[in-house]
């Protein structure tokens, strides 16, 4: 696994590393982690997202580094975090960019462990592990390149963006391990947290907007499943300074009796989108119902359907992966 993205990486010159259209702090710093590692070997890299990066992720030194103009010159594309065709949609639908991908050697790494849906040929790196950024640092590991300074706080912001502050269930002594070796290595997670919490804070509109997401809060399932619904209107006008998922996450996950919460989306298309959270190990399962993925305690999903009617197949998905899990539990 490790020889062949090393091999990949080896043969090629220029260099993009794409993003899917939901950036978070570990396709993020996973992104500008490669682009140190791979630039102090000699290549081209260019930072590829189809959407811009949202205001809430800015504390990541760099991050104005990535571009929505996709580089048809490059050799190589290294596609990371996901490894789901339906979270890549605008990529694919940016024009030239599929054609480039069915016609180019193409790496993914990805520590999602659901199976890859990916629509072209692709060479997995994967495992199960708390961010992408920990498969980054074994590949450095084996292949014996350097991790700068700079790399090194990139991935360990990834570590702690998708692992909570190495708190979630799937955190392992190896993520704390590679933590702290990225510590050694340059990173400040005090300095990275001062820089977080200063881009963490909110305008009085901002905490206006969140009361009332909170206000229309639906429990379902006699409570187990926690719903918000974003329309369109409320996207255009909030989304740009706080992602709304992001800023009602804990509190729908911090509810007495809530196994799974979910903010789900609308777009003017149809488009249909969902972030799961969850607080037993069941949001991929429901993911996977509708084509999505993730891992047991975050995962999401894109469709195009009726909203009611995508509510009412959410509710049965997670009934019926709320009582296999229970079953096994047994």
């Amino acid at each position: 696994m490790f020889e062949s993205a090393k091999k990949l990486i080896n043969g090629a010159n220029n260099i993009v590393v794409i993003q899917a259209e939901n950036p978070d702090g570990d396709s993020l710093g996973s992104a500008l982690a490669l682009e140190e590692i791979l630039s102090d070997l000699g290549k081209t890299v260019t930072l590829y997202c189809p959407v811009d990066i949202p205001k809430y992720l800015r504390y990541i030194t760099g991050w104005d580094r990535v571009t929505s103009d996709f580089p048809s010159n490059s050799d190589l594309a290294i596609i990371v975090d996901t490894s789901a065709d339906i979270l890549l949609g605008k990529v694919l639908e940016t024009l030239g960019v599929r054609h480039f991908l069915e016609t180019h050697p193409v790496l993914v790494i990805d520590h999602h462990t659901t199976e890859s849906t990916l629509s072209f040929d692709h060479t997995m790196l994967n495992g199960d592990a708390v961010a992408t950024s920990e498969l980054i640092y074994q590949l450095c590991i084996h292949t014996g390149w350097r991790i700068n300074p700079q790399a090194a706080e990139h991935m360990l912001i990834a570590i702690m963006s998708d692992s909570l502050g190495l708190t979630t269930p799937n955190t392992t002594a190896d993520s704390f391990m590679i933590a702290g070796e990225l510590t050694k290595l340059g990173a400040s997670n005090s300095t990275i947290e001062e820089r977080r919490r200063e881009f963490m804070k909110k305008s009085p509109d901002i905490l206006t907007y969140k009361g009332k997401l909170i206000e229309r809060i639906e429990y379902l399932l006699d409570g187990q499943l926690a719903l918000v619904h974003v329309p369109w209107e409320e996207i255009q006008a909030y989304s740009d300074a706080y992602n709304p998922g992001a800023l009602i996450g804990d509190e729908l996950r911090l509810v007495e009796g809530v196994a799974l919460s979910v903010v789900t989306k609308t777009y003017p298309d149809g488009k249909v989108t969902a972030r799961i959270r969850g607080n037993l190990p069941v949001a991929e399962q429901v993911a996977g119902y509708f084509g999505g993925g993730g891992h047991p305690y975050a995962a999401g999903f894109r469709v195009y359907e009726e909203y009611n009617t995508v509510v009412r197949e959410l509710v049965d998905a997670t009934a019926k992966a709320l009582k296999e899990y229970h079953n096994e539990t047994l």
